[in-house]
């Protein structure tokens, strides 16, 4: 005899209270029994992602609970009858709750009034738990985004302080000029006074005096800005300022490219796979897009605080830039330590044709231009060595004296560090997955494959020749090195296949 399912009775009789009083919907809705299918009205309350009903709604105890996770609910057409009865079924509206899977039979109702039947089916297709974790999976990610930009104002606006105190003290010191240029000229009046009684001859040659000495100092002017202009430190700045400008435009179409990815990718896709028949797992969906999204946030941060220092041309400082964005380039592990295993998931998902003919559709927009999405999820994988080349353009051209020379250089650093930890990262989950794949090939299973420190060398054909000099048995041989047994490094392991 199989025993009944045992659940927390007291904790559904306090929820069925709440729902009662609380409820998201609640009202009066005529139910289709599954024993003589007869329609009996009922008091149905909606509380969260549980449906429960009542005899009528004085009743305290519910006569029955509905789990609504992973169901749907869909308005449905009035049954076909006698023309007797079809003038009283007209007045009633009809929906169904499909739940999900096939043990279950979907649950029947109807109401008198259309609106009231749009918002029953309404208020039940938002109760999925599942929608209200993405949803505030999408909120965490946006406050995420604005704490960010908070953080980045904080600094402006303390560079922005620091810069009116400097503009204070400035202007302390030039009214303490101008007190003592005032003193001097009360001093100097009785000898302008005296000026006033020159010969008008005296007063032209001292205005001819004064156009040439000023001539004369415009020229010398010019002559040092033509001269900084064709120096090679004016060279070295305008390469500089032509990095920097080529540096946002690559940042630029960088975010448009994982705007693309996001947005006609990976939310579409998010959908799909809630839909009743979903062509694709959200599990999948994850597997394959990885955290493309919390990348392209942190990317449009930072293209917003370089068009902000573009707007400050041309005094141009990145390195708070740098300084904001490097402890965060973390996320990019990950993405490139699964980047190989998102590319196997997405060819195993295109297996399936209702999946390959909407990516097909979803490729077909006009904003991809013709690339398919595996074009778009390599995009990530060369963004950080692309970072590194532009810094090193960038001190190739900044002077050794320059602020921020010592803070690019320490971004430089940190920037082929984190390259080089993906980098052994990649190599090691490659020779994980390489040597799972050859012990799953040998028939009797090999042990020291399943060894972490075994390193894949190479693989290749070999034969078994007898004595009479004829082939015997073909194989494969593989290679292995491994550090924990240095006597074994000369030696190949070979397995019968």
């Amino acid at each position: 005899m199989q025993k009944s399912v045992r659940f927390n009775e007291g904790h559904a009789m306090f929820l069925s209270v709440v729902a009662r009083k609380e409820g998201t919907k609640r009202g009066y809705l005529s139910k289709k029994t599954t024993e003589n299918s007869r329609w009996h009205e009922k008091f149905f309350a909606l509380y969260q992602n549980v449906f429960f009903y009542f005899e009528n709604e004085q009743s305290v105890r519910p006569a029955g609970i509905y789990l609504l996770e992973g169901c749907t609910c869909e308005s449905v057409p009035v049954p076909k009858v006698s023309t007797a009865g079809k003038e009283t079924l007209d007045k009633q509206h009809y929906f169904l709750i499909v739940f999900g899977h096939d043990g279950q039979k979907p649950l029947e109702l109807r109401t008198e009034e259309e609106n009231e039947c749009d918002e029953w089916v309404e208020a039940i297709q938002q109760a999925s738990y599942s929608d209200i974790i993405i949803e505030r999976e999408v909120l965490m990610q946006k406050y995420i985004h604005l704490v960010q930009i908070v953080e980045t104002e904080k600094v402006a606006a303390n560079q922005l302080r620091t810069q009116l105190e400097d503009q204070d003290t400035e202007i302390e010191r030039l009214k303490g000029e101008i007190v003592a240029l005032n003193k001097t000229n009360e001093r100097m009046w009785p000898y302008h006074v005296n000026q006033e009684d020159e010969d008008p001859d005296i007063k032209k040659i001292k205005k001819v005096q004064s156009f040439m000495r000023g001539w004369l100092c415009r020229r010398k002017w010019k002559l040092i800005v033509q001269d900084y202009i064709c120096s090679p430190h004016a060279e070295s700045m305008r390469k500089r300022n032509q990095i920097v400008f080529n540096m946002v435009e690559a940042e630029t179409e960088y975010v448009h490219q994982l705007s693309i990815l996001v947005n006609c990718f990976l939310r579409p896709l998010r959908m799909a796979a809630s839909s009743k028949k979903p062509p694709i797992s959200h599990d999948d969906v994850s597997s394959v897009f990885l955290n493309s999204e919390t990348i392209m946030f942190l990317h449009e941060i930072f293209h917003q605080g370089l068009k902000a220092r573009i707007a400050n041309w041309p005094t141009l400082v990145l390195a708070d830039l740098f300084d904001i964005l490097l402890p965060m380039l973390n996320i990019y592990q990950e993405f490139v330590r699964n980047h190989q295993y998102s590319l196997q998931v997405l060819a195993n998902c295109k297996q399936n044709r209702d999946f390959d003919k909407l990516l097909k559709q979803y490729e077909a927009n006009a904003a991809c231009e013709g690339r398919m999405l595996e074009t778009f999820l390599t995009y990530p994988m060369f963004q950080i060595p692309r970072y590194i080349i532009t810094l090193h353009e960038l001190l190739a051209h900044t002077p050794h004296e320059h602020v921020e020379r010592k803070s690019l250089e320490f971004a430089k650093s940190k920037l082929e560090e984190l390259s080089r930890v993906m980098h052994d990262e990649v190599s090691d989950t490659e020779n994980i997955r390489k040597n799972l794949a050859i012990e799953r090939m040998i028939v009797e299973g090999c042990d020291i494959l399943l060894d972490t420190s075994q390193t894949f060398v190479r693989q290749g054909e070999c034969a078994h020749i007898h004595s009479i000099s004829h082939v015997h048995l073909s194989g494969l041989v593989v290679r292995l090195s491994s550090p924990m047994y240095p006597h074994r490094r000369n030696r190949d392991q070979r397995r019968r296949l």
